[in-house]
């Protein structure tokens, strides 16, 4: 039986925190990514610069040093926005906030892309069609545009969570208890980087397989009822 030295609690501790981690930093990712694709097929010139500030700006730093800039950065900048109105105490983003906050970022700004192409691929007749029932623009959003936008942008978005999953192991560095994390901690408790390092990558194939069925899943019902013509 493999030998963890009481260190397996420790590592499946650190592999909650990686889930959570990376369900907030998805579910912050589509907010923005949506948001940054409405803004880039928008007709408000303003709207189209913000978004390709933010996804060339996000996209061309790696997201190591967006991890670390948010973590140290963050705090500087909230502190100073708090001093404005008086109030002088110490304000701290804890690495998870940050993880969340770097990763979901980075996520928003490859999703727009996808939720760009997506979007551009529905038919404007649609849009005409739900003009002419009397939809309103928030009701069309979400019964006409949204169900079709998730089905194509569907296995764009789960390859993009694949690699928000293993992106992780970044936040690490600042000190998050995640899998990373808890085996680095046994490798210098144990001095056997080989079997913690190889445990962990065992921990986030298991994490990706996993992911790859749920999306799989959900590609499959999102095309129930499609022609397979």
């Amino acid at each position: 039986m493999l030998d963890l030295h009481g260190f397996g609690d420790q590592l499946l501790q650190g592999a909650s925190i990686t889930i959570q981690l990376a369900l907030c930093s998805l579910a912050v990712g589509l907010v923005l990514g949506l948001l940054g694709a409405s803004a880039k097929l928008s007709n408000i010139k303003p709207l189209q610069w913000i978004a390709n500030f933010y996804t060339t700006i996000i996209r061309g730093v790696p997201e190591l040093l967006t991890v670390l800039i948010i973590y140290f950065g963050a705090t500087t900048v909230l502190m100073s926005i708090a001093s404005v109105f008086g109030y002088e105490e110490y304000i701290e983003i804890g690495p998870f906030a940050a993880g969340v906050t770097a990763l979901g970022l980075t996520f928003g700004a490859y999703a727009t892309e996808v939720f760009r192409g997506a979007l551009q691929a529905i038919p404007k007749g649609q849009h005409e069609a739900a003009i002419v029932l009397g939809m309103s623009s928030q009701r069309k959003f979400f019964r006409i545009i949204l169900p079709q936008v998730w089905r194509v942008a569907l296995p764009g978005i789960g390859n993009l969570f694949l690699v928000l999953l293993k992106d992780t192991a970044l936040v690490s560095v600042v000190g998050l208890e995640d899998i990373m994390r808890k085996a680095n901690v046994a490798v210098s408790n144990t001095k056997e980087p080989f079997l913690f390092y190889l445990v962990a990558a065992f921990m986030y194939l298991a994490l990706t397989i996993v992911s790859m069925a749920v999306v799989h899943f959900l590609e499959k019902r999102a095309s129930r009822g499609l022609s397979r013509g």
